[in-house]
């Protein structure tokens, strides 16, 4: 009897301890989920800005049509590739479109920025210069978002990845999380705001 008793101890502990391990993949993951949450309120924060800031510069920059078609085309693809990404920030094909589709926003948004240095009376415009402070406070949120979501990204690939969580991992489909890079080393830099 005394056997039965120890054999029974023994595997209650290790089921309660596999349980343990995958309510500690169960906590990571959501703390990733959550940290992709607040990347999506500042991208939509930006993708909100975005066409304040076009409709703004409409009136000074009625040839650079192009240009400002480029920017609402790039931010329109990054807010669908967004939307993708929050219905499962686990997904890295998900994740690897809104990679791209942000390196065009940032290119396109560059190029507004570029062209539109050569309109004094935007530069001086209040309004316009309101917008570019709220767009250069948002790209310093997104970046502080993205580092928290890369951080908690990391933690829980690396738990999964320990062993014995890695077979707890293996036998409840815990995927690896990507994170959320910028490619373009020239992306990497933030957008210069500046009316001078």
């Amino acid at each position: 009897m005394m056997p039965v008793l120890i054999l029974l101890g023994v595997l209650a502990l290790g089921v309660f301890y596999v349980i343990g391990l995958y309510n500690k993949l169960v906590t990571l993951r959501q703390q990733q989920k959550n940290s992709f949450a607040q990347i999506d309120v500042q991208l939509t924060r930006r993708y909100d800005l975005i066409p304040n800031l076009v409709e703004t510069a409409k009136s000074f920059m009625a040839h650079e049509k192009d240009t400002l078609e480029k920017v609402i085309l790039a931010r329109n693809q990054a807010f669908q590739a967004k939307q993708e990404v929050k219905a499962d920030p686990a997904d890295p094909s998900a994740m690897k479109s809104l990679m791209n589709a942000e390196n065009s926003v940032r290119g396109a948004l560059g190029s507004f920025l570029a062209v539109s240095e050569s309109y004094p009376e935007l530069r001086s415009n209040e309004n316009m210069k309101t917008l570019m402070e709220e767009l250069a406070s948002t790209e310093n949120k997104v970046a502080f978002a993205r580092q928290s979501y890369n951080d908690s990204t990391m933690e829980y690939n690396t738990a999964r990845e320990l062993f014995p969580t890695s077979m707890v991992a293996g036998m409840f489909n815990f995927a690896p999380a990507p994170l959320f890079e910028v490619e373009d080393p020239a992306a990497r830099k933030a957008v210069k705001v500046s009316f001078k």
